[in-house]
């Protein structure tokens, strides 16, 4: 079954946040790596300029750690810009944790997929009626030696902070972010300066 498209970038805490989203969703999670978002001055750049581009929806715990990330995100970015989406405040814990977290509350990530689906559902899209440039693939980064290489993660680094994108992203996080604000043609010129800098140095 093809996965619901989403609409815009979607925001959330942690990498199980996303990965629960990636495995219901056709979407661009990116991660706020918790609390790192209140030091990150790099990925609230980001955020701003995803805001800017396509409008953001946002998605935390239902619990004291979600209500600060949300205002962190509120307070840097128009709020015309951002979508707050809430999960129900269900008591329980995720599989992978052997004890609830403080406030006793399932996260995103434990959240079923159906009440997932009823969460995002405003902001599905047809796919196939929306034009989308021909994205760069995970396997374009790995042949123009961005990924599962020596040196792959300097080169990465090299690109994004060419790009004016956080150095630390994962190759995931750094192509949907190169696919939704730069597309081919950008990616293709930025990465022969960053190569022509000389960043095939190994890590």
């Amino acid at each position: 079954m093809e996965k619901p498209r989403i609409d815009r970038p979607v925001i959330v805490e942690g990498r199980y946040d996303k990965i629960k989203l990636d495995s219901i969703f056709d979407a661009d999670v990116f991660t706020t790596d918790g609390f790192g978002i209140f030091n990150q001055k790099e990925k609230m750049a980001l955020f701003a300029r995803l805001a800017e581009e396509r409008g953001i929806l946002v998605l935390t715990d239902a619990d004291g750690a979600g209500r600060l990330i949300r205002s962190r995100i509120s307070g840097c970015l128009p709020r015309e810009r951002v979508t707050h989406l809430y999960t129900p405040a269900i008591e329980g814990k995720e599989k992978r944790k052997s004890a609830p977290s403080r406030a006793g509350l399932l996260g995103v990530e434990g959240m079923e997929k159906e009440r997932l689906l009823a969460i995002f559902a405003p902001y599905f899209t047809d796919a196939s009626r929306t034009e989308r440039k021909e994205p760069i693939t995970k396997a374009e980064l790995y042949a123009d030696g961005l990924s599962g290489a020596r040196g792959s993660a300097a080169r990465r680094a090299a690109l994004a902070r060419e790009m004016g994108l956080p150095s630390e992203m994962s190759a995931n996080s750094l192509l949907a972010a190169i696919n939704l604000l730069y597309g081919r043609d950008a990616y293709r010129r930025v990465l022969q300066t960053v190569l022509s800098r000389g960043a095939n140095s190994a890590e």
